[in-house]
């Protein structure tokens, strides 16, 4: 519990003259959900695609389960262990919820190279994948919905489909970039508990814009602003820090 799955240290990303994420360390434990926090412009979204591997730093360094991945693309390190979201959901409208955890499921088979019959596979290995699938839909709540047109779905249950697509590839590290946005109250309660069941198997990054949610859900947070970590805490010592406050959460927090 608790163990170490990734880190970063002294992360920069420069676009020109502008800083937008400045000298960023974050830690991510199995077991923890960490909320990266901060106003529009703070450098939360650049950061996740820094982790990911969307986009390469300009300066510092990134370690998944003990393995350097500075600078490799995102797929090569997708396959190390590390799933995200994106703002907008990102799934196959017209194809069903079980064929769209398939799909992701299907990603991580390993073929040999230049083998033009890959597509022919062995049973033992197809069942692997429905298991991948099977298991991914029950973490995501979405077992029910298994044959359902992914375009028939509510909005709430796509963000959760587009989660267990994540979870179809096994990763140890989950990056969740807004995953209750547009969500009314009965949705964002669904996505609450489906993260609270996520963060035992996983060590979770979570940027999200509401503030109930992150308060109830977060073991740590890191508030960010112009780039830069301004604070970063338990959940009380945020609640509690003048800094945050005037920066970014008002007095109501």
């Amino acid at each position: 519990m608790n163990e170490l799955l990734l880190s970063a240290t002294n992360l920069t990303k420069r676009f020109g003259g502008l800083a937008a994420v400045n000298d960023v360390s974050v830690d991510l434990h199995r077991g923890r959900i960490h909320a990266v926090i901060g106003p529009n412009g703070a450098g939360k979204s650049t950061l996740t695609n820094l982790l990911s591997g969307d986009l390469p730093p300009t300066s510092g360094s990134i370690r998944l389960n003990g393995q350097d991945i500075t600078g490799q693309p995102p797929e090569r390190i997708s396959r190390q262990g590390l799933g995200r979201s994106y703002q907008k959901t990102n799934i196959f409208l017209p194809f069903t919820v079980w064929e769209n955890v398939r799909l992701a499921a299907q990603s991580r088979e390993r073929h040999a190279p230049f083998n033009p019959l890959h597509w022919i596979s062995p049973a033992g290995r197809l069942a692997e994948v429905n298991r991948r699938c099977e298991r991914a839909l029950e973490l995501a709540g979405l077992t029910a919905r298994a044959n359902s047109v992914a375009a028939a779905t509510s909005h709430g249950e796509q963000r959760q489909l587009e989660i267990a697509m994540t979870l179809a590839t096994e990763p140890t590290v989950l990056l969740l970039d807004e995953p209750l946005a547009g969500m009314g109250a009965a949705e964002a309660e669904s996505m609450v508990a489906l993260l609270q069941r996520l963060k035992a198997e996983h060590a979770v990054m979570l940027v999200e814009h509401d503030m109930d949610a992150v308060f109830a859900l977060a073991d740590v947070l890191t508030v960010m602003v112009n780039g830069q970590v301004i604070a970063s805490g338990t959940p009380e010592q945020i609640r509690n820090d003048e800094g945050v406050q005037a920066a970014y959460l008002g007095e109501e927090h």
